[in-house]
């Protein structure tokens, strides 16, 4: 007998055993859901506050601002941050790098892994941001890109529309995101700590977060 051929018979040999064990066990019972879908009331001025307050707990840095303020927002960001080439991915608004100096970096013939680790920053939207766990969470649509530009390039600054892309809790996220896509929660920048809780950042994506809540309605692109 092949070595594959004793793992398979193994295997079933075990699963057997755990069929035959729970035949006459009884139907699982439903799943209880009679927990509170949210525990914050339903103020976009107050999930905004909420939002704000727990990323900047998680050490993201947090910014507001208009749709006429961004485009010199993620500008000074990008040159405060020291950043000379940004990843933009498919469906960014020009309008919010048009007033950077800096090298962008389409991702339509995809950036190679030492390309991404080469650029500097990435700038991308959101699918939507949750307040109460200070989460983002990225579904790669537009204006977000595939989810190597946001683990390579050491800064990432996110643009979150206010209120639209903003709910409170993540019983009420779940219904808005598709679960066939790739998604990304986003609590804080990357960082691990060893066993003498000492943390360190940058180590599994990028070491800085910075996020624009941008208020006011959504521009037609």
């Amino acid at each position: 007998m092949s070595e594959r051929s004793h793992r398979a018979s193994s295997r079933d040999r075990i699963l057997g055993r755990i069929r035959a064990a729970v035949a006459d066990a009884p139907a699982a019972p439903e799943a209880a859901r009679d927990y509170l879908e949210s525990h914050t009331p339903h103020d976009p001025a107050a999930l905004l506050d909420l939002l704000h307050e727990n990323l900047a707990d998680y050490r993201a840095h947090v910014h507001r601002a208009s749709e006429a303020e961004v485009p010199a927002l993620i500008a000074r960001l990008l040159a405060g941050r020291g950043a000379r080439s940004v990843a933009v991915p498919d469906g960014l608004p020009p309008a919010w790098l048009a007033a950077a100096d800096v090298e962008r970096r389409t991702d339509e013939v995809p950036l190679t892994p030492y390309e991404l680790d080469a650029t500097d920053a990435v700038v991308t939207g959101c699918a939507l941001a949750i307040a109460e766990t200070g989460t983002i969470v990225l579904d790669a649509g537009p204006g977000q890109g595939r989810r190597a530009l946001t683990l390579v390039p050491d800064l990432h600054i996110c643009v979150v529309r206010a209120p639209d892309q903003i709910v409170a809790s993540v019983p009420q996220a779940m219904p808005r995101l598709d679960p066939t896509r790739p998604l990304t929660w986003i609590s804080g920048p990357s960082a691990t700590s060893d066993i003498e809780l000492d943390r360190v950042e940058g180590v599994h994506g990028p070491r800085t977060l910075e996020v624009v809540l941008l208020q006011g309605q959504p521009r037609r692109l």
